[in-house]
């Protein structure tokens, strides 16, 4: 599965204003990190901000927080705000019984994308940081159980 590159820096972005909770973090700051464009990151962080998933804070040591549950969270919320659905089903040949079983096939992809998606919540993904030996991932698993409930669903 191939993400645009707005919502690579989205998920980005997320993991990082979670794994430092409750700090300000600025677009230059999360730009600079990963080594993209504040200004196409200040798009990215707008649309996150209209869905609720970050809270921009102005002024003087102003920026960004993570304002949801990374216990609740998931990938899926991310990639929506961002992403299509892969499967088109005007594509040509789909009047023939090759085009047909080939939407059928693809819409099946889209399903268990959208499933696996759905079931890894930022709080996993950054353990999963953390075990690949990410910058912040020891503090990316401390920071997301500190401030997160405990009715949600993290797997191991």
């Amino acid at each position: 599965m191939r993400l645009q590159i707005s919502t690579q820096l989205a998920i980005f972005a997320v993991l990082e204003l979670s794994a430092r909770a409750g700090e300000q973090l600025s677009v230059a700051e999360i730009g600079e990190k990963f080594g993209v464009s504040s200004h196409h990151l200040a798009k990215v962080m707008h649309v996150m901000g209209r869905a609720g998933l970050v809270r921009s804070v102005r002024g003087a040591g102003g920026g960004y927080l993570f304002t949801g549950n990374a216990r609740r969270v998931t990938l899926l919320d991310v990639v929506q705000l961002f992403e299509e659905s892969s499967s088109d089903p005007n594509g040509g040949g789909d009047g023939t019984a090759e085009g047909q079983a080939l939407h059928q096939v693809l819409a099946e992809i889209d399903d268990i994308s959208r499933a696996t998606l759905g079931s890894i919540t930022i709080a996993t993904m950054c353990k999963l940081v953390e075990r690949a030996g990410g910058a912040n991932g020891k503090s990316a698993a401390k920071n997301v159980d500190k401030g997160s409930n405990k009715a949600a669903n993290t797997p191991a």
